[in-house]
């Protein structure tokens, strides 16, 4: 009897190991599937602009619309390089977003020390008044804002679009946050050795601080890539645009939207923050995992 019971304790053993990997299995393709649908959701306006952007005009307007073109075509990028300086607008988004991610990581980055590093007299009041500055609505600075930089003689200048977000209430902020969670003693450390604010600030604050450094960096020039209102108001002229301000001009009598060409416009604009996107990745990940550890 006890043979037989013996004999059996491995084949039920078995079982349980098959019917755990059957659930397993099961738990791992739900969480593929799962997966999958939110991946093609949020996928989905972006496949639509690519498939758009190559369909002729009669599929664009046919009714009902098709997903998929029956006939590829180029002719809405040859559009939107004849009907626009388009290489002249990617130039200026490169120079306008560039410029302020510049100057506004530079900025953040030794105001947020100052706040988080340095004890000082008003130190928490002026880090409330910079919090508070979040809760005012842009649109109510914006005129008072171009009113200063008109009588400065900037409309129209890369001085205009870039000079009056050289500096960002939110970056501070986010960088302050960082700052005050790393160890004071290396700061401490360092002043024994004799180091000064400024070698600190360069030498142990910035990098132990990249991966801030690049989610501030990427947030603030997709931010400003993709910005519509601010250069409609600070540019009249064309040649002076944005990519964004520059596919309003395809906008015909009447309202009417040349939807092929907008798409194939809007594609172009989306490429170089993917590149972008794909160059910081390892980096910021590789900063992520190395953060306190210089």
């Amino acid at each position: 009897m006890s043979a037989v019971v013996s004999a059996a304790r491995p084949v039920e053993r078995d079982a349980v190991r098959i019917r755990a990997r059957r659930r397993e299995r099961v738990i791992r393709w739900s969480f593929f599937a799962a997966f999958l649908v939110v991946t093609i959701a949020i996928m989905l306006p972006v496949i639509i602009i690519v498939l758009t952007a190559f369909k002729p005009v009669s599929e664009v307007n046919a009714y009902p619309p098709t997903l998929l073109p029956t006939t590829w075509t180029l002719d809405n990028f040859a559009t939107i390089f004849s009907d626009l300086p388009f290489l002249r607008l990617i130039g200026n988004s490169v120079v306008f977003a560039g410029g302020v991610t510049v100057f506004a990581l530079a900025f953040d980055s030794l105001a947020a020390y100052a706040l988080a590093r340095l004890d000082f007299r008003g130190n928490r009041v002026l880090l409330v008044v910079i919090i508070a500055s979040l809760m005012i609505p842009f649109q109510a600075t914006l005129i008072p804002i171009y009113q200063l930089v008109s009588d400065l003689g900037w409309v129209n200048t890369f001085l205009g679009l870039i000079v009056p977000r050289a500096a960002d209430a939110f970056g501070i902020f986010f960088l302050r946050q960082f700052f005050v969670s790393l160890p004071r003693d290396l700061d401490n450390a360092a002043r024994i050795d004799g180091a000064s604010e400024w070698r600190i600030f360069r030498s142990i604050v910035l990098p132990n601080a990249v991966p801030a450094l690049l989610t501030l960096a990427i947030f603030t020039f997709v931010n400003n890539w993709n910005d519509l209102l601010w250069p409609l108001v600070f540019t009249t002229d064309s040649e002076m645009g944005t990519i964004t301000s520059g596919l309003t001009l395809l906008t015909g009598p009447g309202g009417i939207i040349p939807q092929g060409v907008m798409m194939a416009g809007s594609l172009i604009a989306v490429l170089p923050l993917a590149v972008m996107f794909l160059l910081v990745q390892r980096r910021f990940i590789e900063s992520v995992a190395s953060t306190g550890l210089k």
